[in-house]
């Protein structure tokens, strides 16, 4: 028996994507730690991470793990396997027409499980996402400031 309450996709939370870029190909790993507690605290699900080079050519080809975590201090080894599926090379070419020749990046797919509950929710009750987006910080930061020059 499947119904809408029993099938696993109802409870999925909202899915986002982040292409981050690497000027010059230099990753300090800085972040990944804090990825790792988003994931340990059950904030978020990491889909897919898929890590990727654009060539003096203006080639782009995909890096293992093992590739980005050269010089010992970076450690992805965590990461290793992390794959849905849904990352495939039309996206990384997509994502890698962003790139200036000889920078690096990393696309991260992740379920926002946080907002998993309210999204089942809403599913349930037959309402329907119209429109969504993100705010950048840079324009939150200008808007204030030019609302606190006004007052």
């Amino acid at each position: 028996m499947t119904s809408e309450t029993t099938d696993p996709l109802h409870e999925v939370g909202p899915i986002d994507y982040l292409v981050v870029e690497f000027p010059g190909s230099h990753l300090t790993g800085e972040g990944m730690p804090l990825l790792i507690d988003l994931v340990d605290r059950g904030i978020i699900r990491i889909l897919d991470l898929a890590f990727f080079m654009k060539d003096e050519d203006g080639s782009v080809r995909g890096l293992e793990l093992a590739d980005v975590n050269g010089d010992g201090q970076l450690d992805l080894t965590v990461f290793e396997g992390v794959a849905s599926g849904l990352i495939g090379d039309d996206e990384l070419d997509e994502a890698g027409s962003l790139l200036q020749p000889g920078d690096s990046a990393a696309v991260l797919l992740y379920e926002n499980l946080w907002a998993a509950p309210l999204a089942a929710a809403l599913r349930r009750a037959d309402a329907r996402l119209i429109a969504s987006g993100r705010v950048p910080v840079q324009d939150v930061i200008e808007a204030l400031d030019a609302l606190e020059a006004a007052g």
